[in-house]
């Protein structure tokens, strides 16, 4: 007898379209999370802006950014020569751009040379000369300032008068300097940001960069075209890099999850029919047309579930990109990008993921005797096989030992670690599933016993279906673990900042303004009367190296003395003395310490913000580094290794607040710490959107299953109802398996989130996590509504026909 088994195929999802609607939504909310993943790391691969300000500069001239850095890293100013003498050169310019303030406003500072290669030209006046400047004419209409007037600017050392020589045609806040002074001012003298380079005429842009390149010899990195927009928007490789890694790290980790989940429901589709496949079987069909039909069916329904879930998946990363830009954390010039690879590549996999897990399904049915297949399809097999059995356990053993090395290791390696604990874990138990809803049944047996004939029924069926129970257990606690690792990680950190925060602020007054405060404003507040410390506070990073790579590090620069320090921040130190702190000298939290594994008498080996070698001696170690700094220095040693040396705030002790009005505004402790919330907005808002998008696909994976299993159980539905059992009866049963299932889902999701945070949150926060009752109650009242909902709807709808022609169902 000869098969067709495409025939097969069109047949099965014919006359079986229940199973083949719910792989169809399963890889189709597969795709929906692999493409909008994957257009997110290809938008940030591709990323690019055109250059702007070097747009007439063919070759630019940078540091090279082989270093990690957290700030700018910059040129000595004498490769400007260098670059200058070179034979296709018509001149180079040295560029320096920094910000200034006049009054309250934030204005950007340059060089008059930049002039030459921007395009900017004079309105009026002439060009300045050593204690003069040039306003734009949005500055100067804002400060209501005219040439020969003279206008207070302030630098991050100070105000200064300038008098005004000249108004540029341009609408933008800026002003320009001399060249003679404009290093000084902005407290890199002897340093630039960057050397712009304009041809001769005849001489190519290839022709150019090359002699640049050579004359630089390797201690400057040439940019051309596009390339240049880095330089002067250093936000645009970070830009890259968020993207990438929300993409890559994130999307690695959900796209496993979503393979995972529909793999296990392509499964799922197949076993429901192992008793079709046994029939077949037993009339003739080879192993081979098994395979071969349900890999038919795949490529029937992968493709175009994969196509249609690149839709959704294309407007969620629409969606993201767009937030992500909005809030921020995406450079300006970077435009959401054509996306043919990740759309290319989902649908591969989702082809791959349903032949992979139909073939796998299938391997039992198809290569055992026609008679063994009929029995199976009959009565599930008591034991798992020995390579999921093997694997499983592997999985298991693996999970184990990740939470054991998150609990011991520190920083970065600690968050790496635990993310492989929820993977493995999960993947131990959709492997162990069968093994573990036995024993879930087996745990839940007497009291549903007790709790009369429906629940007695309902832990029978449980305990005989174990992998029926299984399949609907892995997506639940799927849900629960990821959103409630990503959740609770985030609500845990915040209450540990928070906490440190309030704790440690002992100032009565914070100073702060919109564009930061000069260094002498911190003079100013300490002259104020009754004032009896007030401490400037500068904020950056550093980065501390690690075996082969280097991790930054928040880091505040501080004005005055160590005692003058304690008065204004208790940062609860462990070891060492704050009075010690001084030049050549830091304090570190002890996380730091530890994952450095340096102690007080030590040096710390660090890069300051832009990429400058440092090894200061460590004085003090302190605990409340999460919410105030993981390291601090005096003021002078990190101001001149920042773009902008202007201070965050200034901690006063003492003092009235209607007398600091004066330097800026003032509020207290408290509205410090709001403040610093608004800074964590990003990542409370990046956190909660990864868990509503691994939590949604999640929830629609668990009612498809759900939807899947009960509608697969007509035929035993409507037995129940030709022995006597009544429609309440066989719902209340329904609903009791329900209850088992989302109990053991949430548990076990519980666990698995707790076996990730716990060891984490010790390592970054010294605490416990911290879950709030009632979020983590709306998270699994939720999966219980879910489960109610996904279960009875369907077997409403089964029972609605007559028990006999129920029961003739499937026969």
């Amino acid at each position: 007898m000869m098969f067709r088994p495409n025939g097969l195929a069109r047949a099965a999802i014919r006359f079986k379209p229940a199973s083949f609607v719910g792989t169809f939504v399963a890889l189709m909310m597969t795709a929906l999370i692999t493409s909008a993943c994957g257009i997110l790391l290809e938008t940030g691969l591709r990323a690019s802006a055109p250059a702007q300000r070097y747009a007439q500069a063919p070759v630019v001239a940078a540091a090279d950014a082989t270093v990690k850095t957290t700030d700018l890293a910059r040129l000595d100013a004498s490769l400007v020569g260098k670059a200058a003498a070179v034979p296709g050169a018509a001149k180079a310019i040295a560029d320096v751009t920094f910000p200034v303030k006049a009054g309250q406003s934030a204005l950007t500072a340059q060089g008059w040379a930049s002039t030459a290669f921007t395009g900017t030209a004079l309105a009026t006046g002439k060009a300045p000369s050593r204690g003069e400047a040039v306003l734009s004419e949005g500055a100067a209409k804002a400060a209501h300032a005219r040439v020969g007037q003279r206008i207070g600017l302030a630098t991050a050392e100070g105000t200064q008068q300038f008098r005004v020589s000249g108004i540029a045609a341009d609408g933008q806040p800026a002003v320009w300097f001399s060249d003679a002074q404009v290093g000084q001012l902005s407290g890199h003298p002897g340093k630039i940001d960057a050397i712009a380079v304009l041809a001769k005429p005849g001489t190519s842009v290839g022709e150019l960069s090359g002699q640049v390149a050579k004359a630089l010899e390797g201690t400057a990195k040439i940019h051309t075209g596009d390339s240049r927009a880095t330089v002067e928007n250093p936000s645009l490789p970070r830009s890259k890099t968020m993207l990438i890694m929300m993409g890559g790290s994130f999307g690695g980790t959900a796209t496993m999850a979503a393979v995972f989940t529909a793999a296990a429901t392509v499964a799922l589709s197949v076993s429901q029919r192992a008793r079709e496949f046994a029939l077949l079987r037993a009339i003739g069909a080879t192993p081979r047309q098994i395979r071969k039909s349900i890999a038919a069916e795949a490529l029937l329904v992968a493709p175009i579930a994969s196509a249609l879930g690149c839709l959704p998946g294309a407007a969620l990363a629409t969606w993201w990109f767009h937030q992500l830009k909005d809030r921020g954390a995406i450079a300006p010039g970077v435009e959401f990008s054509s996306y043919p690879f990740a759309l290319l590549g989902t649908v591969v996999i989702g082809i791959l993921t349903a032949l992979m897990a139909g073939y796998m399904a299938a391997r039992r049915p198809a290569k055992i005797k026609p008679g063994q297949a009929l029995s199976e399809a009959s009565v599930e097999p008591a034991r798992l096989g020995i390579i999921r059995l093997v694997l499983g356990t592997l999985a298991t053993a693996g999970g184990g030992a990740m939470a054991i090395m998150a609990a011991t290791t520190s920083g970065q390696q600690a968050a790496q670690s635990a993310t492989g604990v929820v993977m493995l874990l999960m993947l131990a138990v959709g492997l162990l599933g069968p093994m573990i809803a036995r024993a879930v049944t087996a745990l839940f047996s007497l009291p549903m016993r007790a709790a009369g004939a429906s629940a007695s029924l309902a832990a029978a069926n449980s305990r005989s279906n174990a992998r029926r129970l299984a399949s609907a257990i892995t997506p639940i606690v799927l849900a629960m673990a990821f959103s409630s690792t990503l959740v609770f990680m985030h609500t845990s950190q915040e209450k540990a900042i928070e906490g440190q925060q309030r704790e440690g602020i002992v100032a009565d007054h914070i100073i702060t303004a919109p564009a930061g405060l000069p260094a002498s404003a911190t003079q100013q507040a300490q002259a104020s009367p009754g004032v009896t410390a007030a401490v400037g506070v500068l904020r950056s990073a550093v980065m501390v190296p690690k075996a082969d790579a280097e991790v930054g590090f928040p880091t505040q620069g501080v004005s005055g003395t160590g005692a003058q320090l304690a008065a204004v921040q208790d940062l609860d130190v462990k070891t060492g003395n704050l009075s010690a702190l001084g030049p050549g000298k830091v304090a570190i939290g002890t996380s730091l310490a530890e994952f450095a594994k340096v102690k007080v008498g030590d040096r710390l080996e660090m890069r300051l913000p832009d990429g400058t070698p440092s090894s200061p001696e460590v004085v003090a170690t302190y605990s409340r580094s999460l919410g105030l700094a993981d390291v601090t220095l005096p003021r002078a040693t990190l101001a001149g290794h920042v773009t902008s040396a202007f201070d965050a705030n200034i901690l006063v002790r003492g003092g009235d607040a209607s007398a600091l009005k004066a330097v800026g505004s003032v509020t207290d402790s408290a509205g410090y710490a709001a403040a610093q919330n608004v800074d964590r907005e990003l990542q409370t808002w990046a956190n909660t959107t990864m868990a509503a998008v691994l939590g949604g696909f999640a929830a629609v994976a668990a009612a498809n299953t759900l939807v899947m299993t009960v509608l697969d159980r007509r035929r035993e539905l409507g037995t129940l109802r030709l022995i006597g059992s009544t429609r309440r009866q066989v719902l209340r049963m329904v609903r009791c398996e329900t209850l088992l299932v989302t109990a053991a889902g949430v548990g076990l999701g519980s666990a698995i989130a707790a076996l990730t945070l716990i060891p984490l949150m010790r390592v970054i926060t010294g605490e416990m996590p911290h879950v709030p009752p009632v979020l983590y109650a709306s998270f699994a009242g939720a999966v219980l509504v879910l489960g109610l909902v996904s279960t009875g709807m369907p077997a409403r709808a089964a029972l609605r026909t007559s028990a006999l022609s129920a029961g003739s169902q499937k026969a």
